[in-house]
Order: structure tokens, then C-alpha cells, then sequence
């Protein structure tokens, strides 16, 4: 009686164990699978803001010392925006997409590469259009904000 009630005892604190360092484990993996999914909704909110010309939107995700490489030329604070702007008022609509993210968080900093597949419309008729891109976040006050951006049009 005593060697199965051992028996029991052991294998009920082994099971407890292994239950408890699985949760353990677990709660580790979603925190890190969230905080990836916060550096990606940063990213897409920082894609609505521009669609919609949305400066205080645009300065709610990225940092102060903002800045951006893309269509070949840097574009410091709110110049991006700027261009973005401007393509708009010339007709021009873009369609931005996260696609096929990796996303890598160190403390407060992380990085995120991915695949922008979306479409330029303008007068002319719709074009599909896909660039390589890639991002550094900080995390601030517990929020992530874009600090650097970069982005080039796929070969195709």
C-alpha cells in the first residue's frame, strides 16, 4: 500500500511539475507571440495613417527621430508623409499589406522584415505592385513606435 501510494504521489508531483513548467513555457511563448503581434499592428497602423494623410496617427506609432529610405531618397520626420501626400493629391491610391512578417524583439527594440504586396491605383488602371521592406521599432511608455524604415520595390 505505502509502495503505491509512493508510486501515486510521485507521479501526481511529476505530472503537477510538468504541467506547471508547460504553462510556464507556454505563457513565455504567447507574451513573445503577442508582443510580435503589436510590432505588427504598428506597422499597419502606421500604413493606415498614411492612407489617410493622418499626421497625429502617423506621430502616434513613430518616433521623434523618425526617418525613412525609400523610392531611393531619405526622408526625415514628416517628409514621408509629405510625398505620400502629394501622390495622393495627384490621384495616386495605395494599397499597403503585410505579408510574410519576421519579427524579432530584443527588450524594447525590434525589427520586422516582410513582403508588402498591394496595388497603386491612379487613372490609368490599377497596378500590382510589391516591395521588400523591413522596420526598427522601440518600444516607449510600453507602446512600439517605428524609428526606422526601409523600402524597395521587388524585382519583377
Amino acid at each position: 500500500m505505502r509502495r503505491s501510494g509512493i508510486r501515486v504521489g510521485a507521479v501526481l508531483a511529476i505530472a503537477i511539475g510538468a504541467l506547471v513548467c508547460g504553462l510556464v513555457l507556454t505563457g513565455r511563448g504567447v507574451a513573445a507571440e503577442s508582443e510580435e503581434t503589436r510590432v505588427i499592428d504598428t506597422v499597419k497602423a502606421v500604413f493606415v495613417a498614411a492612407a489617410a494623410d493622418d499626421l497625429g496617427k502617423f506621430h502616434a506609432v513613430t518616433t521623434k527621430d523618425f526617418y525613412a529610405y525609400d523610392n531611393g531618397m531619405r526622408f526625415d520626420g514628416d517628409a514621408l508623409m509629405d510625398a505620400i501626400k502629394k501622390q495622393h493629391a495627384a490621384g495616386y491610391v495605395y494599397e499597403w499589406n503585410v505579408t510574410q512578417p519576421e519579427v524579432h524583439v530584443a527588450g524594447n527594440l525590434a525589427w520586422i522584415t516582410y513582403v508588402n504586396k498591394g496595388t497603386v491605383k491612379r487613372a490609368e488602371g490599377t497596378e500590382q505592385v510589391t516591395w521588400l521592406e523591413s522596420m526598427v521599432l522601440e518600444k516607449k511608455g510600453g507602446k512600439w513606435r517605428i524609428h526606422f524604415v526601409h523600402s524597395t520595390r521587388a524585382a519583377g
